[in-house]
């Protein structure tokens, strides 16, 4: 099939057509013409045109954290519906975590994914830090290194037992590799809910205190300067996931300018939304780490505009009804992220942040960090696209959300901003 953007915005720093208004043709999958707009048309013949005022192409984003729960939950996500609901948000490349059943910590559980993955969305899988992601016993990460692990996790679960982190930081620098930890000292976080505060109190809720979090970081941060100093071949890299409070947010800062390889992530969802949601009891907005304060929730906008949080994330972990349709203490925590992404990034978009400084945080920045190839907008290269306009309205319903789950606060809502297409590996998603 052969696609014709017309006169669509380009957000590609790298490009000489960056922010301008180009004519893209994709041809069985390969870019073969892009040039600048003008007031005539060129000949293009296309079997489909995208066109707009407001229509922007992007390098195709890449999700660094999505949960499909398969093998073993397939239920709630399986490799297929979370590969398409990736594709509906925007997505073509997502990076899974290894809290499956069995826990991805073998060569075999990633060869599994790997063999499974679809052509328009490529899964990388997150390898195990520890056997059965028990934070115990280190797994064999050199092995799942060449077998295919972009990183090593133990995802939802943070790691907290310090000689095990020291050992990893360790272990990942003989090969380069980068190690990703959740930030939370869970004896302070046990039987919490929510976030600990005002709001927690005049609901009578358990909390989650951000010091459970703001410790922790602490903590890697100063084992990450311990692991620098006997450092050889290649420096310890360490990331930081699921940032959610203001003081995190200046300590990563402050270690940033001493020079540590550190960086951190935001999910999408902590930059429009805070703890006053909760007044109702919403089962749809328990996440972990919880939704803060008004304060937290500017303070994470702030890290994203000096570049103190590199990367933006989905967050996406699905939960089926039963899971969420129960009493809020007992309900699990998580949120579908990934058909709502762009609609939550239009909320993020100012002066201070651009849509080209966004989009950096899921496409670039995402792809340095986890030493993956940068696709490349030029003529002669396989399109690696994703095309949208923040100011088209959608329903967010079945019909529009190839999710399994729909354990989001805006499902049955019509939402502003709509991906119109995604190009990969010779593959497209076209929306209805």
């Amino acid at each position: 099939m052969n696609v014709w953007l017309k006169s669509v915005t380009l957000l590609e720093p790298s490009s000489p057509f960056h922010q301008q208004r180009v004519h893209l043709l994709i041809q069985d999958g390969v870019i073969t013409r892009l040039e600048a707009a003008d007031e005539t048309d060129p000949d293009m013949q296309a079997d489909r045109i995208i066109e707009g005022d407001e229509v922007r192409v992007s390098m195709g984003w890449l999700d660094m954290q999505a949960h499909f729960d398969d093998p073993g939950l397939e239920h709630k996500e399986d490799l297929f519906s979370g590969s398409q609901a990736a594709a509906a948000g925007g997505f073509t490349e997502v990076v899974l975590l290894p809290n499956t059943e069995p826990v991805l910590d073998t060569k075999n559980d990633l060869h599994y994914l790997l063999g499974r993955s679809l052509d328009l969305v490529k899964v990388h899988p997150l390898a195990a830090v520890t056997r059965g992601a028990e934070g115990q016993e280190l797994t064999e990460m050199i092995d799942l290194h060449q077998a295919g692990a972009v990183a090593f996790s133990d995802g939802l679960n943070a790691l907290t037992h310090r000689q095990v982190l020291l050992k990893a930081m360790q272990y990942t620098q003989k090969f380069g590799g980068l190690l990703i930890n959740r930030p939370e000292d869970t004896q302070l976080t046990q039987f919490g809910t929510m976030h600990e505060g005002v709001q927690s109190t005049l609901l009578g809720m358990k909390g989650l205190p951000s010091l459970s979090e703001t410790l922790a970081v602490e903590q890697h941060i100063r084992l990450l300067q311990y692991a620098s100093e006997f450092a050889y071949d290649h420096p310890p890299r360490l990331h930081l996931s699921n940032i959610s409070a203001a003081e995190s947010v200046a300590l990563i800062r402050q270690a940033k300018q001493q020079e540590l390889a550190i960086t951190c992530d935001v999910a999408a969802h902590q930059l429009i939304m805070t703890d006053q949601l909760l007044a109702d009891f919403d089962t749809n907005y328990k996440v972990n780490p919880p939704l803060r304060t008004e304060a937290d929730r500017l303070a994470l906008l702030k890290g994203l505009s000096d570049g103190t949080i590199d990367v933006i994330v989905s967050s996406h972990q699905p939960q089926d009804i039963e899971s969420k349709r129960c009493e809020f203490d007992l309900a699990e925590f998580g949120m579908v992220g990934l058909p709502t992404f762009l609609p939550t990034l239009t909320q993020v978009v100012s002066e201070a942040l651009p849509w080209w400084s966004l989009l950096d945080r899921c496409t670039h920045l995402p792809r340095e960090l986890l030493k993956l190839p940068l696709p490349k907008i030029a003529e002669g290269e396989t399109a690696n696209l994703t095309v949208f306009d923040p100011t088209a309205n959608w329903n967010f319903n079945e019909s529009t959300s190839p999710s399994k789950s729909n354990n989001h606060p805006w499902w049955g809502n019509t939402l502003t901003g709509k991906v119109l297409a995604v190009f990969n590996a010779g593959q497209q998603y076209l929306a209805p």
